[in-house]
């Protein structure tokens, strides 16, 4: 087994070399995201998404609410319809009089 002080030795080289190689790295990444980000393509498909989203972000809203109302409904129903009228009695916590 290593022991923490190799551990540390090892970790503290890594460092150095990846920092040496990586600040170059970085900035090699960065300036091609950069350039990517200015292109006239990338910058007319964000458009067209962002529009689209905005188009069809209230049908949406209306999907996930109706799915949600629905639900709580049918959750509401199942713990009437399973004798939910325990819920805030402790004395019954643990035992269940759900029927099959």
């Amino acid at each position: 087994m290593f022991s923490k002080s190799s551990l540390l030795v090892g970790f503290a080289a890594g460092y150095v070399l990846g920092s040496r190689a990586g600040r170059e790295r970085y900035e090699q990444i960065k300036s091609g995201a950069t350039r990517l980000a200015g292109n006239p393509t990338v910058q007319s498909a964000a458009s067209k998404a962002q529009e689209t989203v905005a188009t069809q972000a209230p049908a949406v809203a209306g999907a996930v609410k109706e799915k949600a109302t629905s639900a709580a409904s049918a959750v509401a129903d199942k713990v009437h319809r399973d004798g939910g009228d325990h819920l805030g009695d402790p004395s019954t916590m643990g035992t269940s009089t759900a029927r099959s």
